[in-house]
Order: structure tokens, then C-alpha cells, then sequence
């Protein structure tokens, strides 16, 4: 049985498409789930009929829900350490070195990053609302999703170099362009749609905290559907991946498989033609016995009408259109293409030449 034709740059790329389109479209089905759950989830106002409601439930939790409401905290804020009158409750400081970097391949310079340094601070705080007067305290705010910080500073400090650095630069594939001073916060005051497990604790406080079967946990500043939109977006984006993985390993099996017919189509096509030309051999069988010791002369005398392939074979086949007889049979199957050695005119039919 033949072999199927693959090479290994094919099989690498044929597992690496599978493999990517089994990742995506994992990743698809999650986020998929995850905007079912935010589409069922109720949106529950921060008011005083929360702990009524909290009460009510069964243990006292519901397990996926959606609150809007100001960011306040509960003791000192964190203070901008760049501005005035800034406050906050999740500060991040980032500190990043921009270069350019030397690519043997591309023969380009390009732009890289590393972060020197970076700092989170947080302050435990609640989501209020002003008219309502309910409250909801956030627990594991680093642990949520979506949580986009404001930039409330940021300055690039360019680098200076001499001219022995810059030989040096020229000579180490590296160039620094400076570094670049960040900090991000969530200021107090901010309005933030939070989704997870809501829970009534036993110290009568109302707590939201990342869901314990597992369900994405989410604070935002966008409003709900600004936030559904965006999830939903992300899952069409991994869908798409996942499709184009999928189409691309498609495509290498249609090719290895569409090669694999074309070789089976022309050995099935050489051994039709050997069929035939056995076939009218045999039916010029009784010229060939006829002939007697004639022929066995003309064997003798084989040097005169060669096989111009292998020299050692009498020419016995006619090669149609172009008519030419240069060859025993055999090599003919041995040739690459079924062209003619002579002319190299495409060969259509083959006939065993008969000599009287």
C-alpha cells in the first residue's frame, strides 16, 4: 500500500492548525459561556432592599449578579505620588526602558520594551450609590477582569548618549531610547460595574467576590453593555481564529490528499497503458513465432536497434502522437513524465511495435 505523500513542514503545520484550533475555540467556548451567564445575571440596585434580598436567598448568596455603583473607600486613600488632589484605591506604578533592538533577519532596527519596575497598592473600598445610600464592599479587585485603569501620569524620560556610546550601541545591536514613567489608578469617585458573587456576611456586611464555581469575575468602568459588547467581541475574535486554524488544516489535507489521487490516478493510468500494451502484444504473437530463427537474427543484431534509455533492450513500442521509436517498454515506465525522450512532445497512447 502506498505511502500517503506529506512532507514534514506539513505535518508540522497541519498539527500546529489543529492544535491552535483546539486552543481557540476552547477559549470561544468559555467566552461564549461567559456572555450566556452575563446576559442571565440580574442587575441589582444598591439599595436597602439588597440585604432583604441577600436575606431571603438561600445561604444567604447569589451566585452571579451585576451592581453599578461610585468607588469610596473605606479608610485613608491612596495619594497620587505626581498629582495634586488625586485620589484613588488601586495605584499601579510602572516603570518601562524602551530600545531599539538590531534584527538580523528583518535588517531593521525594532522597537522593544521591558518593565523595570512595577508596583500595585490597593486600599479596601466600597461601591455606594449617593441617592440610595446602599453599599457593596469589593473583595480580590486585582482578581477581576476588565479592570482598566486610568493613567493619571505619564513621562518619558529620553536618553542621552555620548559618542563612545553610540559606537557601542552600533556594536552591541542595542540602542536605549529612555525610560517611561507610568502610574494608573482607579480614583475615588469612579462609577464601576462590578459582576461576581454577591454574599450577606456574618458581620451584616455585603460583599461582592469572584464567583466560587469558577464564572469570570468583572469590575469595569464601562457601563453593562459597553461591558457585554466588549466580552461579546472577544468571543467573536476567538471564533474567527478558531475558523481560520480549522479552514488552514483543511486546506493542507485537501492538498496532501488531492496529491495523494494524482499519484494513484497515474500509476493506475501507467498500469492501464502496461495492460494494454500486453494485450496487443500477445495478439501479435503469432507474427512474432512466424518469424522463426528470422527472429532470433534479429536479436542478434540488437546493437542496431537499441533502447536509446538503456542500450541493452531491443526498441518495441511506438509512442503516440508524435510517432517516434526510440525505446524498450520498461523504460518507458521508468520515465519521470510521459514525455517523449526524443522530442519531448506529451505521450497519449503507447503501441508495441511489431517487425516482420
Amino acid at each position: 500500500m502506498d505511502s500517503i505523500p506529506i512532507s514534514s513542514l506539513e505535518l508540522i503545520c497541519l498539527g500546529s492548525s489543529v492544535a491552535l484550533s483546539g486552543l481557540f475555540f476552547y477559549i470561544y467556548r468559555r467566552k461564549s459561556k461567559t456572555v450566556g451567564k452575563l446576559k442571565d445575571a440580574p442587575m441589582l440596585p444598591l439599595d436597602e432592599q439588597l440585604v432583604a434580598i441577600l436575606n431571603a436567598t438561600p445561604g444567604k448568596c447569589l451566585r452571579y449578579v451585576i451592581i453599578e455603583g461610585a468607588v469610596q473607600p473605606l479608610g485613608e486613600p491612596l495619594r497620587s505620588q505626581y498629582q495634586e488632589n488625586c485620589f484613588g484605591v488601586i495605584q499601579k506604578l510602572i516603570l518601562k526602558e524602551h530600545k531599539l533592538v538590531w534584527n538580523n533577519i528583518a535588517r531593521n532596527w525594532m522597537d522593544s520594551e521591558k518593565t523595570l519596575h512595577q508596583r500595585v497598592y490597593t486600599v479596601p473600598f466600597d461601591l455606594v450609590t449617593a441617592h440610595a445610600g446602599g453599599s457593596v464592599r469589593v473583595l480580590s479587585p486585582l482578581e477581576a477582569s476588565s479592570l482598566h485603569l486610568e493613567v493619571v501620569h505619564e513621562k518619558f524620560h529620553q536618553a542621552m548618549h555620548g559618542f563612545s556610546e553610540i559606537i557601542g550601541h552600533y556594536l552591541s545591536g542595542e540602542k536605549p531610547k529612555g525610560v517611561l514613567e507610568t502610574e494608573e489608578m482607579v480614583k475615588v469617585g469612579a462609577v464601576l460595574t462590578g459582576v461576581g458573587e454577591l454574599i450577606l456576611d456574618t458581620d451584616g456586611v455585603v460583599k461582592l467576590r469572584p464567583p466560587s464555581d469558577g464564572s469570570e469575575y468583572f469590575l469595569s468602568p464601562l457601563d453593562f453593555e459597553s461591558l457585554l459588547g466588549e466580552q461579546e467581541g472577544h468571543a467573536r475574535v476567538w471564533r474567527v481564529l478558531a475558523a481560520l486554524c480549522g479552514l488552514a488544516g483543511a486546506a493542507i489535507l485537501l492538498a496532501v490528499a488531492w496529491r495523494h489521487y494524482k499519484r494513484l490516478r497515474e500509476k493506475r493510468e501507467r498500469e492501464e497503458r502496461r495492460r494494454e500494451f500486453e494485450r496487443m502484444s500477445l495478439g501479435g504473437l503469432g507474427v512474432r513465432q512466424s518469424a522463426g530463427e528470422e527472429e532470433e537474427e534479429r536479436d542478434a543484431e540488437i546493437t542496431e536497434n537499441a533502447c536509446v534509455i538503456c542500450l541493452s533492450r531491443p526498441r518495441g513500442c511506438v509512442l503516440l502522437n508524435c510517432g517516434h521509436v526510440c525505446c524498450c517498454f520498461r523504460c518507458y515506465q521508468a520515465l519521470p513524465s510521459p514525455n517523449c525522450p526524443i522530442c519531448r512532445s506529451a505521450v497519449s497512447r503507447v503501441v508495441p511495435l511489431y517487425q516482420a
